[in-house]
This record gives structure tokens, C-alpha cells and sequence, in this order.
């Protein structure tokens, strides 16, 4: 199974504590943008609108610490052929969001952040996001799966950082368009009804008038709209 079907698995069957495989997913460290919400383009009432426009009126990570949750977000969840990334979906964006609405995530984070530059620096002499992917996906393993047997425990900062990673990447790509989109979720849609089947009719002996049965049961005729006479009488 892929990777991101295994995601895809966990979050629609709410399965808790699968591992992740890793692919590299370089950004540049100079090039990289992360665009914040600016507006409010959903249903608010004016005190949760406020609110919102309290937390995107400041910045709370800074430009490496940001372009490091991209880089990270997109080993996490990269682009397929038929999906976009998870900086394609804006996730960067939303945990930089999350983490001022929830600042119980700051620290956290702040902190796995300073850590994983800290272990490159000490593997390969360099931060995080300046890494090859090859350099990045070799930290990223040793992290991104749980040390039940407590062999790694030098890692167990790391462990925990990614946990929450990931946890936050796959909320924030699974709750956009691209990230429903790549589900094939398409929510509530009206059936087609063609009436009480025929055997069910038989056993109360009842019926269908033959008139009614042309207006009501005929499909494709499911979206004309009716139309009754000054006596209430059916005509279409």
C-alpha cells in the first residue's frame, strides 16, 4: 500500500498509530513563500470573525521556522499525479494559524523545530532545510516511527515532534478541497427513489394509480418542477 493511501486509510477509519514511510521533499531555503490568510472567506459569527483576524494580524513563526514546517510537511505528505502537495493545500499556513489559536502547540513545536536543525547539524554540519533529501529522509526515518522497546531513546524528543507533525499535516490537507478531493469524498447527494417496491405494494395490496405513476415514479422526470391548478389539482 502507498503511503498516502495508508493516510488516506487512517483518517477516513480513524485507525490511531500506523507508521509512515518518508520521501524527501527539498525547499529551497531563499525561494520558499508562505502566503498567510489575509481574509475571511467563510461563515463567522463577528466575535469568532474577530478573533480570527486578531491571530492573522501577527506572525508567530519566523521565516526559517516556517520554511522548516514546509519542508517537513511535504516529506510528510508530497505530491502524487492525481494530488497536490501538502503546501500545495496551504498546511504551512494552518499550522502557523493552529499554533496561535492553540498556543499549547507552541512550545511544542518550537522546540522540535530547534531540535531537528540541532540533529542535522550534528549529522551532516548543516540545518535542516539546507539537507539533501537523501540527508533529510535519513533523520526523518529514525523519527517518524514509535520506539515501543525504548531502543532509541536519543530520539525521543524527535518522535514526538513528528507525531504532532504529522497529526497537524494530515488535519490541515484532509480538511481542504485538495485534501477531500484526493479522499473522493463527495458528501450528501439525493438518491433516486422510484416509489414502494412493487412486492412490498402486493403484500398490503395497494397500488399506484396509473395517472400518479407517470408523474411521480418516472425518473427522468425527477427534476421538473411540479405545477398545481387553482384547485389544487397535480398538471405536471
Amino acid at each position: 500500500m502507498k503511503r498516502r493511501d495508508t493516510l488516506k486509510s487512517l483518517l477516513v477509519g480513524g485507525v490511531a498509530g500506523a507508521t509512515l514511510g518518508t520521501s524527501g521533499c527539498k525547499v529551497d531555503e531563499d525561494k520558499v513563500e508562505i502566503e498567510l490568510p489575509k481574509g475571511l472567506g467563510y461563515g463567522r459569527t463577528p466575535t469568532e470573525e474577530e478573533h480570527d483576524k486578531s491571530i492573522n494580524s501577527e506572525q508567530f513563526y519566523n521565516e526559517h521556522e516556517l520554511t522548516t514546517i514546509a519542508t517537513l510537511c511535504d516529506i510528510i505528505l508530497p505530491p502524487t499525479p492525481t494530488a497536490g502537495s501538502a503546501t500545495d493545500a496551504e498546511v504551512p499556513a494552518f499550522i502557523e494559524f493552529i499554533s496561535k489559536d492553540l498556543p499549547s502547540h507552541q512550545i511544542p513545536i518550537r522546540g522540535g523545530l530547534m531540535w531537528i536543525d540541532g540533529e542535522s547539524n550534528k549529522r551532516f554540519n548543516k540545518r535542516f532545510i539546507s539537507c539533501s533529501d537523501t540527508e533529510q529522509t535519513a533523520i526523518v526515518d529514525d523519527i517518524a516511527y514509535p520506539d515501543p522497546d525504548g531502543k532509541k531513546p536519543e530520539m525521543g524528543p524527535g518522535i514526538e515532534f513528528f507525531k504532532r507533525m504529522r497529526n497537524l499535516t494530515l488535519t490541515g490537507y484532509y480538511t481542504t478541497k485538495i485534501g477531500i478531493d484526493d479522499l473522493g469524498y463527495v458528501g450528501n447527494r439525493p438518491n433516486a427513489w422510484d416509489g414502494v417496491p412493487q412486492d412490498v405494494l402486493d403484500k398490503h395490496g395497494m397500488s399506484y394509480p396509473e395517472e400518479w405513476m407517470a408523474k411521480f415514479v418516472d425518473q427522468s422526470k425527477r427534476d421538473v418542477q411540479a405545477e398545481w391548478d387553482e384547485l389544487g389539482n397535480l398538471l405536471t
